[in-house]
């Protein structure tokens, strides 16, 4: 018997809550590299890959491989009761590719959110002070403290406070939006006068490419001035690379684009290619503060996402991912960039490697135009091909196809996304 979207609609609908909004209206029956089909047999092409969490596509086969024979060992004993050389030889692989020269260490945990928290965590514990500056459009997670920090209030925050005390934000540079470096960075010496002594503030965390904030990447100028910053009043820096890392930009981690080393980065989505694991990873005396016990989890670590995490980086550099990903971005920006006379409502085209992203505003303005985003993504959708959205102003199309697309799949996607932006540009409302 062949089960049916509407059938399992109701069926979601009356068992899960609404709070977890889902996009797609079909359900997944099987994926393969940058292609699912849903449980009726159609087919789609996946540039939303997980949110960014199969940069090495869907069931790579040496990722399965792992998994599989891992499974042959053992699943599970808590890395805290009893440990296993996997998730000490993975460390060492990130402490060896994270950026600086310095000695580092690394603790696992399980989702992006559960990162950050733990960084805020040592972070405190190493510098004995309780504040935080973040940014507005940075996304940090779901968690109390991840929505503290994260600067979009709908829908993350609504209903949902009070928040976690001695969390700041500063205005992120965003040229289009009139945002520029020197006025984030003003804003931080206010906070400093109006709000918070610096010698009270433990770290300043930033997305080195805001992600759902609009895939607004950070000016190397503005990098290295939170560094001088930091360094002045003895305050950490925090580099959330959870959807930058792992080839997304053209660099392992987004960091390796600027001179600039974070004291502490976050790891998640494509470290283990669909398994949940996240990381932390930072200067070693950092990370040894907290004391035995206070860092942890009880799936931390897991040994079967750990294995996954291994294939991922023999991937990545095996495949040459990051190349692949500043290639493909370039034929996608390309694409974008060329449609700009045709489509006026495209204001900017944007993003390192392949964490491409198109910005569309009313035509001749800078005034974000969400419902003509909100089109584009329900006629790809329409077409088969799955686009997310993103911005504080939900007028963003972000592309987060796998980087091990197919030839043929990728150029299918720009040819699509091209027939979309033509015909949703042609459509009065």
């Amino acid at each position: 018997m062949t089960v049916k979207n509407a059938d399992l609609k109701s069926r979601k609908d009356a068992a899960t809550p609404r709070g977890v909004g889902v996009m797609c209206d079909f359900y997944a029956a099987r994926a393969e590299n940058a292609e699912l089909w849903d449980v009726e047999g159609r087919r789609f092409i996946d540039f939303a890959a997980g949110i960014a969490v199969c940069n090495t596509g869907h069931r790579h086969p040496k990722i399965v491989e792992a998994i599989r024979a891992q499974l042959d060992r053992f699943t599970h004993t808590a890395y805290q009761i009893v440990p296993y050389e996997s998730y000490v030889s993975l460390a060492e692989k990130i402490n060896e590719r994270a950026p600086g020269d310095h000695p580092k260490k690394t603790a696992f945990f399980t989702t992006g959110v559960e990162a950050v928290e733990n960084a805020i965590k040592i972070a405190r514990a190493a510098t004995g002070r309780p504040g935080v500056i973040a940014f507005t459009g940075g996304f940090h997670g779901r968690t109390m403290m991840g929505m503290a920090l994260t600067g979009k209030v709908a829908p993350y925050k609504i209903g949902f406070g009070p928040f976690p005390a001695d969390v700041f934000h500063a205005p992120f540079p965003n040229p289009l939006h009139g945002v520029t470096t020197a006025d984030s960075l003003k804003a931080i010496e206010f906070l400093f006068k109006a709000d918070i002594d610096p010698k009270r503030v433990a770290a300043i965390i930033f997305e080195p490419v805001q992600g759902e904030g609009g895939f607004y990447p950070a000016p190397v100028e503005f990098v290295r001035a939170l560094r001088k910053l930091c360094n002045e009043h003895g305050i950490l820096l925090i580099a959330d690379e959870v959807q930058t890392g792992f080839a997304r930009t053209g660099k392992l981690f987004a960091m390796h684009h600027y001179d600039v080393v974070p004291d502490l980065m976050t790891i998640a989505k494509s470290l283990a290619g669909g398994m949940p694991l996240s990381g932390v990873v930072g200067r070693a005396e950092i990370m040894d503060a907290a004391a035995p016990g206070g860092l942890g989890g009880t799936y931390a670590g897991n040994p079967l996402a750990v294995a996954a995490a291994h294939a991922v980086l023999d991937i990545i550099d095996e495949e040459k991912l990051c190349e692949r990903a500043v290639l493909l971005g370039d034929r996608l920006k390309a694409k974008l960039v060329s449609l700009q006379g045709e489509v006026p409502q495209i204001a900017d085209v944007r993003g390192p490697g392949a964490m491409v992203a198109v910005e569309f505003c009313k035509a001749g303005t800078h005034e974000p135009d969400a419902d003509f985003t909100k089109r584009v993504q329900a006629r790809a959708l329409e077409r088969g091909l799955l686009l997310l959205v993103c911005g504080v102003y939900s007028n963003v199309v972000r592309f987060l196809f796998p980087l091990t697309v197919q030839e043929g799949v990728f150029d299918e996607a720009l040819g699509v996304i091209e027939d979309v932006l033509r015909e949703t540009v042609g459509v009065v409302v």
